[in-house]
């Protein structure tokens, strides 16, 4: 419905549409809302979009980007594009989850995507294509990735934990669709604000959290607070972020521009994409350089995870003929993603 050019010619136009501009200021000035205080998603992501679409249009669409809370609940940054009080946003869909679970499935979630998978299932197996339809016919906005999400820790704790066993009980802190499946699978589930971590880390009000990749946990200083670091981040091991456009402001586009913001949010992922798995080595040397206890998950407690998830899938796929969609396109793509082993060598080559 909306392939998009590929790169090279794009950056190309992109190219030209620049050097051809002589306004001296934008034709539309936008105000953009996102959840975030700060740290990579802020002052790299968000910006990086809003540069792309000031270059992709010659000027024609300015983005002022504005910190969580500024413009609206730093939560509920749909709502703030939706009634028009922004005109576009960065946000990260997994926040609707309460709306309709579909969310989880285009944020990433347990067992789901890594990052490179969700890239190739996105722009070519069909993905933003049904992304842009689920938020428009749900949500009455305009929406398509812009940021990729890098595998994130599976905790931060303060209690060691390896196994299903070590599992019970745990006062965790968590989010969306993983809050959910790890009740289900014996955790405590505590929902809070990112800034409110550390210090209920600190002060023991919860055992563990999870946020991130190496690279965005690192300027948090969880790690400073809590004893183990647990791995790898089955819970979620890939996802995007997006940005969100008004539908008024939307249909206010020609279709060329509408076509310039989608490629801006493409060249965005492979920005963020670059930029965050090259950063996330470094902060994971740290972590491991550091005083912190580096621990592996058991291989039976990642298989429960696989299957209590598979499970959560099935629930809600029968009752929610969107959850049910997005499954079937997701779980046919990783059925072709099989495939890859038999002829990709592993990563770092034929002598890992």
């Amino acid at each position: 419905m909306h392939k998009m050019t590929r790169l090279a010619l794009s950056v190309g136009v992109a190219a030209g549409l620049t050097a051809g501009s002589v306004a001296a200021e934008a034709a539309e000035s936008w105000r953009m809302a996102t959840p975030w205080s700060g740290g990579p998603w802020l002052e790299r992501d968000a910006e990086t979009f809003a540069s792309y679409v000031n270059q992709l249009t010659g000027g024609e669409i300015e983005i002022e980007v504005f910190p969580g809370g500024t413009l609206g609940g730093a939560l509920r940054v749909t709502n703030t594009v939706k009634s028009g009080v922004a005109e576009v946003s960065h946000n990260y869909i997994n926040y609707d989850y309460g709306t309709d679970p579909t969310a989880a499935l285009l944020a990433g979630h347990s067992s789901g995507l890594t990052p490179e998978e969700f890239m190739l299932w996105m722009y070519e197996g069909g993905g933003v294509e049904l992304y842009e339809e689920f938020r428009r016919e749900v949500f009455d906005v305009v929406a398509f990735p812009c940021s990729i999400l890098g595998t994130e820790i599976f905790l931060h704790s303060n209690k060691k934990v390896e196994t299903l066993e070590d599992f019970q009980g745990l006062r965790l802190r968590t989010s969306g669709a993983w809050a959910e499946i790890a009740s289900r699978l014996g955790a405590s589930t505590v929902v809070m604000a990112g800034g409110e971590i550390y210090s209920a880390l600190e002060r023991g009000v919860i055992d563990a959290a999870e946020w991130g990749s190496p690279e965005m946990n690192r300027p948090t200083g969880f790690q400073e607070v809590a004893q183990y670091v647990v791995l790898p981040g089955v819970h979620q091991s890939g996802g995007f972020l997006e940005c969100q456009v008004n539908q008024e402001a939307w249909d206010g586009l020609s279709e060329e521009q509408q076509e310039l913001l989608r490629l801006a949010g493409k060249l965005s992922v492979y920005d963020s994409w670059l930029a965050s798995s090259f950063a996330d080595l470094d902060a994971y040397q740290e972590l491991i350089d550091g005083p912190n206890e580096m621990v592996q998950l058991d291989d039976s407690f990642i298989q429960a995870i696989y299957d209590e998830t598979e499970a959560w899938e099935n629930e809600y796929a029968e009752e929610n003929e969107w959850f049910a969609r997005v499954l079937e396109s997701q779980r046919s793509f990783k059925e072709a993603m099989n495939r890859w082993p038999e002829y990709r060598l592993p990563i770092g080559g034929a002598n890992n």
